[in-house]
């Protein structure tokens, strides 16, 4: 027997760089500059033309199809969807979102606040919901990092 668990995760973390210099990161041919998890990122031709297809190969062998769903240059935020994985998923679905904002006032002002956040299909268990909990986290520790390596 399964049990139930919320299948909606945010993660966040403020970065101690300005907005543009974390902002100009967050687009899916990029994510492998400062993702350590992953080799590559690479468009995906002739999948869709309506819809940006990319390949996310990971370190360990894992590929994945993921299709960019939204952007908002003006709201600061990407969304994308996972369509396919090799090997498979115990899953059948996740969309993803990273959200950027300045901070503007107080102690860290200058900094870049940025959530990472996952919906995850109903027939996700609690394993698969705590993994994409760490791998957010270790995502924005790595965003983190590779912007502080570039001021």
């Amino acid at each position: 027997m399964s049990v139930p668990t919320s299948t909606h995760i945010i993660e966040s973390a403020v970065i101690k760089a300005p907005f543009s210099n974390v902002w100009t990161l967050i687009k899916l041919p990029r994510f492998a500059e400062w993702w350590s998890a992953l080799d590559k990122s690479e468009i995906v031709k002739g999948v869709s033309d309506e819809a940006d297809v990319y390949k996310f190969t990971f370190k360990d062998g894992t590929s994945q199809e993921v299709k960019l769903d939204a952007h908002s240059s003006l709201e600061h935020y990407i969304s994308f969807s996972l369509i396919s994985s090799q090997p498979a998923l115990s899953y059948s679905s996740v969309l993803s979102t990273i959200r950027c904002y300045p901070v503007t006032s107080g102690e860290l002002e200058g900094s870049t606040y940025v959530t990472f956040s996952g919906d995850f299909a109903g027939d996700a268990d609690a394993g698969v919901i705590e993994d994409g909990r760490f791998k957010r986290r270790d995502a924005l520790k790595d965003l983190a990092a590779f912007v502080a390596k570039q001021s």
